[in-house]
């Protein structure tokens, strides 16, 4: 989970826009992997479905506010 604010905050110190672009992608990349772990996690009962449903929930507000931030960013390129 930290990996996602971690690669937005190291886009944030590049040089041009176009890097920080680039950065959020890695960030939408992570949040899908999360995704994936959460499933896993509930597949081996590490987590209850109810708690998964709730982070996957949480987790897909956060790609569609990345993928907002990336269309927003590209179109001042």
């Amino acid at each position: 989970m930290l990996s996602i604010p971690t690669n937005i905050a190291e886009g944030c110190g590049r040089e041009t826009q176009k890097e920080l672009v680039r950065f959020l992608y890695i960030s939408s990349g992570s949040a899908y992997e999360l995704d994936y772990l959460i499933l896993v996690s509930k597949e081996l009962g590490f987590i209850k479905e109810e708690k998964s449903n709730l982070l996957l929930s949480e987790i897909d507000e956060i790609k569609k506010m990345l993928a907002a931030l990336i269309k927003t960013i590209k179109k001042s390129l």
